[in-house]
């Protein structure tokens, strides 16, 4: 009687430590979320530095496969922007994610710049895993919103 008691302890104790040490490993990644870094774009032409902006997420253009405008043979600028000032500003170096505040696991809010049309869209970037988010910019008040797949970039 008295070992079956110790065997059925022994598997209860087993079983609860090891729900435990599996919930650890669960919860484990989503305390590990680090956004901090570099990012490959979803189209594999650009990568964009994170960084700490004062609490917030600051992104900028850091990489491009194609940096020279195939007219001019020179770097490319942000031609498309819709602040004629910032046209002739080169590409390169401009912020693409701006402000993004933390808005729950795992995700932060705010603006997104997009260099191809020159607008500003209201945006959050998510990760979903370790090396992957998500880069979402919306329009009128998220009813129609666009999301790209970013990898973590060396």
């Amino acid at each position: 009687m008295i070992s079956f008691r110790k065997t059925a302890f022994r598997m209860t104790a087993g079983l609860v430590f090891g729900a435990v040490g599996l919930a650890a490993l669960a919860v484990a990644p989503a305390l590990a979320a680090d956004p901090f870094g570099t990012w490959l774009t979803d189209d594999k032409k650009g990568k964009v530095r994170i960084a700490d902006c004062g609490g917030a997420l600051c992104g900028t253009l850091v990489w491009l496969a194609e940096p020279l405008d195939p007219a001019t043979k020179q770097p490319k600028t942000d031609k498309n922007n819709v602040d004629a000032a910032k046209q002739s500003r080169p590409l390169l170096g401009i912020p693409i994610v701006l402000n993004m505040k933390p808005a729950g696991a795992n995700t932060w809010e705010g603006k997104v710049y997009n260099s191809r049309d020159g607008n500003t869209y209201s945006g959050s970037f998510t990760l979903t895993g370790a090396n992957t988010a998500d880069l979402k910019g919306c329009v009128m008040g998220g009813l129609m919103c666009k999301t790209e797949n970013w990898t973590r970039s060396n």
